[in-house]
C-alpha cells in the first residue's frame, strides 16, 4: 500500500508543478540584461517547475521538484516598464502542449495508483475478515 500512496503522492506533486506553470505561463519580469532606472528592480520571472521521479530501495517513488532550465526565453514587449533596450522582456519558458501530456499522464499515474491501492486494502480486509 506504501508503494501506491508514494505513487500518488508523486503524480500529485507532478500534477500541481503543471498546473502551476499553466497558471503563471503569461506572466513576464526583467530580462537577464535589464538595469532599473529606481532603487525598485522588479520580481524576476516566473521559473517552471519540473518533478523528477526517483525509484526507491524498498519500493516506491519519490518526487522532487525542479526548476526547467532555461526557465525563461525573451519575448518582445516594448510597452512592460521592466523591458530592456530593445523591447525585450523575460516570460516562462512554458510549452502548453507538454504541460497538457504532463497533466494528462500524472492524472492516468494517480488512478492507476488508487487501483493497486484499493485491491491491496480489500486483500487487507480479506485477511483480517478470515482471522477474525
Amino acid at each position: 500500500m506504501t508503494i501506491a500512496a508514494s505513487g500518488m503522492a508523486a503524480a500529485m506533486a507532478s500534477l500541481n508543478a503543471s498546473a502551476s506553470n499553466v497558471a503563471n505561463a503569461n506572466s513576464a519580469g526583467p530580462a537577464p540584461d535589464f538595469t532599473p532606472v529606481n532603487a525598485q528592480s522588479p520580481a524576476s520571472v516566473y521559473k517552471p517547475a519540473v518533478v523528477i521521479e526517483t525509484s526507491m530501495a524498498g519500493g516506491g517513488v519519490s518526487a522532487t521538484v525542479t526548476r526547467y532550465s532555461p526557465g525563461a526565453i525573451l519575448s518582445y514587449d516594448p510597452t512592460a516598464p521592466f523591458a530592456n533596450g530593445q523591447g525585450m522582456v523575460a516570460v516562462p519558458n512554458v510549452d502548453f502542449a507538454t504541460e497538457a501530456v504532463n497533466q494528462l499522464s500524472a492524472s492516468l499515474a494517480f488512478r492507476a495508483n488508487l487501483k493497486v491501492f484499493q485491491a491491496a486494502n480489500r486483500n487487507l480486509d480479506s485477511l483480517l475478515n478470515i482471522l477474525v
